[in-house]
């Protein structure tokens, strides 16, 4: 199962992205995590179909409406990491 991983920047925290992002990638059926690092960024790894995984990464352009996405890095991997749901850390 294909896997994505994010990396977000800008005005990403302290806004409910880390939410939102939990709710949107429920709503797509995929699994992973999501957390926010120590210099203000946002990373996530999403797993699942590629059409969801490639609706996740176009979510993550523009975040939750508080948000102000200035970056975001995108790593596709083919590699399953069997997260058996998704989990804000």
């Amino acid at each position: 199962m294909p896997r994505l991983h994010i990396r977000i920047r800008g005005r990403v925290q302290g806004v409910g992205f880390r939410y939102a992002a939990y709710r949107q990638a429920e709503s797509l059926g995929l699994t992973g995590w999501v957390r926010n690092l120590r210099d203000g960024s946002v990373e996530a790894e999403f797993e699942g179909s590629r059409a969801m995984l490639e609706a996740m990464r176009s979510w993550c352009d523009e975040g939750p409406a508080f948000a102000r996405v200035d970056a975001v890095t995108a790593d596709w991997m083919d590699d399953d990491q069997g997260y058996s749901g998704f989990e804000i850390r």
